[in-house]
């Protein structure tokens, strides 16, 4: 039984207001529809474009704004065809090519010719696919235990998530988080309002296949979860090496991979930081 919309839009507003004082709401126009994007930091700080994962929605980047907020203009995006505050609407969302289209909008909506890009998970994969598709737009590229770029899905992790695609609720959902994070603790607002997500009807992720990324010519750092169930990080790492011999490639200790970017984000942000500054 899928959740009211009034219950994640509580869960919504609740995570929202965990955002740092003084981010603005912005909902840009697209030929698919208004995007929600969430703005934090120094107006005349570098641009920072972050994508979240699947049903995580834009406010998930909560415990990093503060600190990324310090040094760039933030602006976290919830994604076309997922939960959140972003409409579809007028442009059919048909394919990959309509997701970089879509950013395409976002980015000129927002004003930014040149921007740094970072991505999560499907967000990752996302930032990657359009890294490839306007390079002269993007400085720099960090990709957050992203999947579907470098190697597929592990057959367990799909069997895993099942359950929760084919009859989400709520509780499926948080029980999916919990195996994956092999029971870290979360952050109760984000993990209900990731669990609400999944529930939100006509939420459609679009997929398509890996991106060759062996055409990526900006900075690149790919930051892997250690424990992460849905690949295995080793072997993503030596194949990211191997296709992006330039690229930094670190395995995060003890990270999984939906607990990403909510858990330890203080050594994510050291990391971002670095890269990007």
């Amino acid at each position: 039984m899928s959740a009211s919309p009034s219950a994640f839009d509580r869960a919504y507003e609740e995570l929202r207001a965990r955002w740092p004082e003084f981010t603005e709401e912005r909902d840009v126009a697209t030929p698919y529809g208004p995007t929600r994007v969430h703005v934090h930091g120094p107006a005349d700080g570098t641009p920072l474009v972050l994508l979240p994962g699947g049903s995580a929605t834009g406010l998930v980047w909560f415990a990093n704004a503060p600190a990324l907020g310090r040094r760039f203009r933030v602006h976290a995006v919830d994604l076309l065809g997922d939960a959140g505050r972003t409409e579809r609407r007028g442009t059919p969302l048909k394919g990959a090519d309509d997701l970089t289209a879509w950013l395409d909008a976002v980015l000129d909506g927002l004003g930014l010719t040149r921007t740094h890009l970072c991505g999560h998970s499907y967000g990752a994969w996302l930032a990657a696919r359009y890294a490839l598709h306007a390079p002269r737009r993007i400085d720099r590229l960090a990709l957050l235990d992203p999947t579907q770029v470098f190697a597929g899905f592990r057959p367990g992790y799909l069997l895993r998530a099942l359950p929760s695609v084919l009859r989400p609720n709520e509780a499926r959902a948080c029980s999916f988080l919990s195996w994956e994070t092999a029971g870290r603790p979360l952050d109760e607002t984000w993990q209900r309002l990731y669990a609400l997500a999944t529930t939100v009807p006509g939420r459609k992720l679009v997929v398509g296949g890996r991106p060759r990324t062996a055409g990526l010519r900006m900075p690149v750092l790919v930051l892997l979860a250690e424990h992460s169930r849905t690949h295995d990080a080793a072997k993503v790492a030596d194949k990211a090496r191997r296709a992006l011999p330039q690229a930094e490639v670190t395995v995060l200790p003890g990270a999984t991979h939906h607990s990403l970017p909510v858990a330890e984000p203080e050594k994510l942000n050291d990391h971002l930081i670095r890269f990007l500054g």
